[in-house]
């Protein structure tokens, strides 16, 4: 289940697009560092790839974890970031569906 609206409103900001599409191909994006295999990429990794201060990219971080697209998983000190595919494949059959 997913909530239209935080999807929506998650998708709105192109910088959390940006974020998505960099999860989405992450060996294409970061360079390697601490790694836990099907955890993702961590989330100082994308701090470091933005650009932008750490409370802004938390801030959008939190956005796309409250909209169900993203999963953060903690391992150790590390916490590490992944696309839900599950939401993202309902959010778009929902939107050809509905749209």
């Amino acid at each position: 289940m997913f909530d239209e609206d935080l999807i929506h409103k998650a998708l709105a900001n192109p910088f959390r697009r940006e974020i998505l599409r960099w999860l989405k191909a992450p060996d294409e994006y970061f360079v390697r560092g601490p790694t836990n295999p099907g955890c993702g990429v961590p989330a100082n990794a994308i701090h470091a790839r933005s650009g932008l201060s750490q409370s802004s990219v938390s801030a959008h971080v939190a956005v796309l974890l409250d909209a169900g697209l993203l999963v953060s998983t903690r391992f150790g000190q590390w916490m590490f970031l992944s696309r839900n595919e599950e939401v993202i494949r309902a959010f778009t059959a929902h939107i050809r569906l509905h749209l």
